[in-house]
């Protein structure tokens, strides 16, 4: 199974009364989101499930893409790693999932995939607004891996 993690492009910051879930792209934020897109679009197959959160910045960059897109609430701000392992199905998903999501579930999810349980206890990994880490699990003899098939920063496409 793969599983791209796709950190919303960068957004406005918020402000006193704000809802959270409510805060755009900036400018900025849309170009990387356009840029990341492209790169998707030539490397991610057909078959790509595509999760995002419902926060607007996460929607906004998931966009981009031009593809079919499902919100899930379970991937919102706060969202915890067993909620969007689940989400995607991991590790048993027949095809491909993209998550368009948050900091520091992303980082936290990374970690726990590539580290094991004890990144659960220990800081997130950073992973940078519009970036994507790709993840794939796979069958080896003697158990099971993950490994870090690629990492892409939006302003370096």
């Amino acid at each position: 199974m793969d599983l791209i993690l796709w950190r919303h492009a960068d957004a406005r910051d918020p402000e006193l009364g704000d809802d959270d879930l409510e805060r755009p792209l900036t400018p900025r934020g849309m170009k990387q989101a356009q840029r990341m897109a492209e790169w998707l679009n030539h490397v991610l197959p057909e078959t790509t499930r595509i999760l995002c959160s419902p926060a607007v910045r996460a929607r906004q960059t998931a966009d981009a893409l031009g593809r079919k897109v499902r919100v899930i609430d379970a991937l919102a701000p706060g969202a915890g790693v067993n909620q969007l392992l689940s989400a995607v199905r991991w590790p048993d998903s027949r095809e491909p999932v993209l998550v368009v999501g948050h900091q520091p579930t992303l980082g936290q999810v990374a970690a726990y995939l590539m580290a094991g349980a004890p990144a659960l206890h220990g800081p997130a990994w950073a992973i940078r607004k519009g970036a994507v880490w790709w993840l794939r699990h796979r069958e080896r003899e003697g158990g099971a891996e993950v490994v870090l098939a690629a990492v892409r920063g939006a302003d370096k496409l």
